[in-house]
């Protein structure tokens, strides 16, 4: 997980604060202290932990005040998850991207950041929506520099310009933003050297490249591992050059990731993607009030029921739900929901969006080792007969026997919660709130008891299905922003789709 060590502190200390049975100041001053010292730990600012702390008991002596009977396990959770994101969240709204004309963004950073890579990342992003995008290597300082982002466009199909021979980095870069603007490209990624604040000429060079080619959005990269150091890099960059982004870098478990965040008021600029690993799809969207929740333990519903719409096409769904509300799953039903679970990402970001699910309770490697399970049992069901499919999958017939017996368990479950009318937006399930007992009882007949205490139980699992249910149900600017947006890439528009359940 991202600042797994921040988030397996936050998340206990969260869970001991709600296990009390009085919540009276004695209690809350002591969440608050391992608060602090989980954050001083990771090394978050300690001005920053100080005023956060502080402006916790204001809100809270100002909110018993006004109002008797306030729950006060609830607002002090609130307020926690407020404050963070508060903390994450700069006054400056990103840069918005357009596609159709084209846009130029300018990658700045230090040396060893991962640059080079993140440019990669950023592009096929971009490019996996539909954009036309290409990379400029303006780095003429560091040898070999040209060769990596040569290699890394090519491995993810994505034009490159560069040049061996010319050692003026802003001639190399307007160049290359004029070639690709010839030819209509949407987004032109310009890679530029690795640079520190003591180096002014390189800070002039920026400055000469930025001026050359005028770009849309300066996007600095932050490396994460040299934590609170950064403060004073980022406001070097910031009074350089308008840096419209931040993107930060190897957040993977690293103990010093929380002082990288939270320095990132240095520049005012937004978070807009973190690095979460070296391969080019350990690249997660930033949002403060996600990340804040999921560190914390409680869950992302939201991005959870946006991850799920992404990899399944939304005329599709309907068509699957009825299926399984009439008991009916087959083994190609499953081969399809095995492509969707690898389109997702990261099991362990799955897993971390859902309240209540401890992911270090999980085996170390058990996301590699899962994922190549899932792989072979899709190879497996692109043959027939159980000795045919081992050898024409090289695996043994005991694991094509593994892959049966987990669609039948799987089918046994589908078609108990089909008969329960769990499946349907009528009976129990259009009455959650009303029964939410009789619900919780049929999940614990028709669950597996294994796959049900992975999940966090039954309860959570009722949980679970109610904020979904929930996040489903647009307000009324997400509608209109809907309408205005219109339908995304392989299906119709979320509205209209959710205008169409309610009409069953």
């Amino acid at each position: 997980m991202v600042l797994g060590s921040l988030g397996s502190k936050l998340t206990q200390s969260l869970q001991k604060f709600n296990s009390r049975t009085v919540i009276d100041d004695e209690a809350i001053d002591g969440y608050l202290k391992e608060l602090a010292t989980a954050l001083l730990e990771a090394d978050v600012n300690v001005r920053f932990v100080s005023g956060l702390r502080s402006r916790i008991r204001d809100k809270m002596r100002l909110e018993e005040a006004l109002a008797s009977g306030t729950n006060r396990r609830k607002y002090i959770q609130r307020l926690v998850v407020e404050e963070l994101t508060q903390l994450l969240t700069p006054t400056r709204a990103p840069v918005k991207m357009t596609k159709g004309r084209a846009m130029v963004a300018m990658f700045v950073g230090l040396q060893g950041s991962g640059k080079t890579t993140t440019c990669t990342k950023y592009a096929s992003f971009y490019q996996r929506k539909g954009w036309k995008v290409a990379l400029v290597c303006a780095d003429t300082f560091r040898a070999g520099a040209f060769d990596q982002l040569k290699q890394n466009a090519t491995k993810v199909r994505i034009p490159f310009y560069g040049s061996y021979t010319e050692t003026d980095p802003v001639a190399v870069a307007l160049e290359g933003v004029n070639a690709f603007r010839l030819e209509k490209y949407d987004l032109i990624i310009v890679d530029t050297s690795g640079r520190h604040k003591q180096e002014v000429a390189l800070f002039e060079e920026m400055q000469q490249v930025e001026e050359a080619i005028k770009p849309d959005n300066i996007i600095f990269v932050m490396d994460s591992h040299i934590g609170q150091a950064c403060y004073d890099q980022a406001k070097a960059f910031a009074d350089a050059v308008k840096i419209g982004s931040v993107i930060v870098t190897k957040l993977d478990g690293h103990a010093k990731g929380g002082g990288a965040l939270s320095a990132v008021a240095a520049t005012d600029s937004p978070i807009i993607f973190i690095g979460t690993g070296e391969h080019f799809d350990e690249f997660e969207l930033f949002n403060a009030q996600s990340f804040v929740s999921r560190l914390c333990g409680l869950g992302d519903i939201s991005g959870l029921v946006s991850k799920i719409n992404e990899a399944m096409p939304l005329d599709k769904q309907p068509e699957l739900l009825d299926r399984m509300a009439q008991g009916c799953f087959t083994l190609r039903d499953m081969y399809e929901q095995l492509q969707y679970v690898t389109k997702m990402g990261s099991l362990q970001t799955l897993m971390s969006m859902i309240p209540g699910v401890n992911t270090e309770m999980f085996p170390q490697g058990y996301e590699k080792t899962g994922i190549q399970r899932i792989k072979r049992f899709m190879i497996m069901m692109d043959l027939r007969r159980i000795f045919r499919v081992a050898k024409g999958s090289g695996t043994n017939p005991y694991a094509v026997v593994e892959l049966l017996h987990e669609h039948r368990r799987f089918e046994t479950m589908v078609v108990k919660m089909g008969k329960a009318g769990l499946m349907k937006d009528t009976g129990d399930m259009a009455n959650l709130n009303r029964n939410p007992k009789q619900v919780l009882a049929k999940l614990q007949n028709c669950m597996d008891p294994v796959m049900l205490q992975q999940m966090g139980g039954a309860q959570n699992m009722l949980n679970l299905m109610k904020g979904m249910d929930a996040a489903n149900v647009p307000s009324e600017d997400e509608g209109a922003e809907e309408a205005e947006e219109g339908a995304p890439e392989g299906g119709a528009p979320k509205g209209k789709l959710r205008k169409k359940r309610s009409k069953k």
